[in-house]
C-alpha cells in the first residue's frame, strides 16, 4: 500500500470537519460537506473547479438522487438541493429533539434507500440510532448508538456495515436489499479504548471496495484500515492528518481514494504537526472501489 510521501492535498483549503465524500462519475466530480462550516462543496479534479454552497444548518450526510441533484441530511431535516440554481427543498422534518441529535454519516442502498444515522451530542448514552428513507418516508430500525457512523454495503448486497464511532465497534448486519430488513449482526471488528497503550483511533467513515474490503477512517488514528470481511486488517494507509473522517473511491477507474479529515476543535500543537488537518487528502489504490448507490424519490 501506499507510503505517506504518496498523499497529498486535493484542495488546499482546510475545512473544519470535512465529511461524506461521494464521487459523481458521469460528472467526474467529488461532492462532500463540512459539517461545522454549514456547507456542501464540489470538486472537479480535472478543471480544479471548486464549488461551495452554505446550507442553513449543520449537514450530517449527503447523497445522489436519481433525477439529479442532492439529498442532504440537515440537522432540521431532509431536504433535496438543486446544484445548478441552488434551491434547497425540504421535505422530511427532523425526527428528533434537535438541541441534542442531527444526523450523521449516511449511504444509499442499491434499491435507492437512503440509509442514515444519527449523533446524540450530550455523548452519555447511546441516545442515537439508524434510520431508512423509502420514497419519502423516514423509518426508525432501532439501532441505538452514540455517534452511528461507517455505513456501506457488501459488494452483494447482503451485508450492511455500520459504526458507533464512541463505543469504538463495527458491525456487519445480514441485509436483504429487495426489502430494505435486517437480521442478525455481529461484531465485525472492535478497538481498543486504552489511550495509554499504543492508542489506534476509533471507527469513523467507511466505504467498500470491489473485492469487498471494508475501508474505515480512524478517527485520531491517522490512518486508514482495510478490513476483510471477518474483520481481519489486511493493511494500512498511514496519514499526514491526525483525524480522518470519510473515504471515497472515485476517479475514472475508481481507484483514486478520497479522504476528508478535520482540524474542529483539535489542540493547536496536533495542528501544528499535522498541518494538513481539514484539507481533502487523495491517494491512488490498486483496488478499485463500489459506485455510488441514489437515492429514488
Amino acid at each position: 500500500m501506499p507510503a505517506i510521501n504518496d498523499i497529498r492535498p486535493a484542495l488546499d483549503t482546510p475545512m473544519l470537519l470535512g465529511e461524506c465524500p461521494i464521487w459523481h462519475r458521469a460528472e467526474a466530480t467529488l461532492y462532500w460537506i463540512d459539517i461545522p462550516g454549514k456547507a456542501v462543496h464540489s470538486l472537479t479534479p480535472a478543471s480544479g473547479q471548486h464549488r461551495v454552497w452554505p446550507m442553513p444548518t449543520e449537514p450530517g450526510c449527503i447523497a445522489f438522487c436519481a433525477g439529479g441533484g442532492l439529498l442532504v441530511a440537515l440537522r432540521t431535516g431532509l431536504s433535496t438541493f438543486d446544484t445548478d440554481s441552488g434551491t434547497l427543498t425540504p421535505f422530511a422534518a427532523a425526527p428528533y429533539d434537535t438541541t441534542k441529535l442531527r444526523f450523521n454519516d449516511g449511504r444509499c442502498d442499491a434499491a435507492g434507500r437512503l440509509w442514515v444515522g444519527t449523533i446524540y451530542e450530550p455523548r452519555d448514552h447511546p441516545g442515537a440510532t439508524l434510520y431508512s428513507v423509502t420514497h419519502g418516508v423516514l423509518q426508525d430500525r432501532n439501532l441505538p448508538a452514540t455517534v452511528s457512523n461507517g455505513l456501506a454495503f457488501s459488494p452483494d448486497n447482503r451485508t450492511l456495515y455500520r459504526s458507533d464511532t464512541t463505543s469504538h465497534t463495527i458491525r456487519a448486519y445480514d441485509f436483504d436489499v429487495a426489502s430494505g430488513e435486517l437480521g442478525a449482526s455481529r461484531i465485525l471488528r472492535e478497538f481498543s479504548k486504552d489511550r495509554t497503550n499504543n492508542y489506534g483511533g476509533r471507527p469513523d467513515g467507511a466505504a467498500v471496495d470491489a473485492e469487498g474490503a471494508y475501508w474505515c477512517a480512524m478517527m485520531e488514528g491517522s490512518r486508514l484500515l482495510r478490513l476483510s470481511p471477518d474483520g481481519e486488517i489486511l493493511s494500512e494507509i498511514k496519514l499526514p492528518a491526525r483525524c480522518p473522517t470519510m473515504l471515497a473511491f472515485g476517479g475514472p477507474e475508481l481507484k483514486t481514494l478520497y479522504v476528508t479529515t478535520s482540524r474542529n476543535n483539535r489542540p493547536t500543537a496536533e495542528i501544528a504537526e499535522f498541518p494538513l488537518s481539514g484539507c481533502l487528502l487523495t491517494v491512488e489504490v490498486e483496488v478499485a472501489g463500489l459506485g455510488e448507490g441514489v437515492y429514488i424519490a
